[in-house]
């Protein structure tokens, strides 16, 4: 029965994940509350193996029909599986709380941002170019990267909103290339994970299995519906996160 409850939950997430990011929200907090004695490093690990799966096939369709700029999404990917490793090492040794606690306010403050910017990812319109693109794309690739390393939640969100803001992509594109760079950090999260046995594989297995099912239903939607249907799950999502996030690190 868990090992259903987490694969349905694992759907969900790869359905989310595919359109908006976002998907840790159905997928960690399920695992945390079905196994509350377990490692949070082994969950953690475990996540990694179904959310690697899910993304590679979401990076994969989009590929194939949305042009991914690699001048970006190249340097970003470096970075972000680089500095994912060195925060699943983090993960390993101090807690995440200080971390928890202050996921919601950041996350309310992108929310608030993107609803105010009502034009924001409508448009594609690359806004660098050259070196200054080149080194925005390696901050932000290494700062995102080390926060999935250690926790996780709301990785897929943080890489659309850097490059629908910061990069000038709408979401349609924003998601193709976040997609690219949350593979690179699933990778080497899961790589240091399972090398120190923080990997749960027959779980992962499953949950990798249904995430990738949910992970094709959601990017068939974002490639039919485009950048303004991406745009609201995006804002669905992000609102759910700051609930759950906040209730997670304040009342639970």
């Amino acid at each position: 029965m868990e090992f259903a409850f987490l694969a349905a939950a694992a759907f969900l997430a790869g359905m989310i994940d595919a359109v908006a990011g976002g998907g840790g929200l159905v997928q960690i907090p399920a695992l945390f509350s079905t196994y509350p004695n377990m490692a949070p490093a082994t969950l953690i690990g475990t996540t990694k193996v179904a959310s690697m799966a899910g993304t590679t096939n979401a990076a994969m369709r989009f590929a194939r029909s949305v042009r991914i700029h690699w001048g970006v999404t190249a340097p970003a990917m470096v970075a972000a599986f680089v500095l994912s490793m060195a925060g699943a090492w983090t993960l390993t040794r101090i807690p995440a709380d200080p971390l928890r606690k202050a996921l919601p306010f950041v996350l309310l403050v992108l929310l608030a941002y993107t609803v105010a910017k009502k034009d924001l990812g409508t448009e594609h319109a690359p806004s660098l170019s050259g070196a200054r693109e080149r080194i925005a794309a390696v901050l932000a690739g290494a700062a995102i990267g080390f926060y999935d390393g250690v926790f996780g939640p709301g990785t897929g969100s943080f890489l659309m909103i850097v490059f629908v803001r910061v990069f000038g992509y709408d979401f349609l594109h924003a998601s193709a290339s976040a997609k690219v760079v949350n593979l690179a950090t699933n990778l080497a999260a899961l790589l240091l994970l399972a090398a120190k046995g923080h990997v749960w594989w027959q779980l992962g297995i499953v949950m990798a299995v249904a995430n990738v099912a949910g992970s094709q239903v959601g990017s068939k939607l974002a490639l039919r519906h485009g950048s303004r249907f991406v745009r609201k799950v995006f804002i669905a999502v992000v609102g759910a996160l700051i609930m759950k996030t906040a209730y997670d690190a304040f009342l639970r």
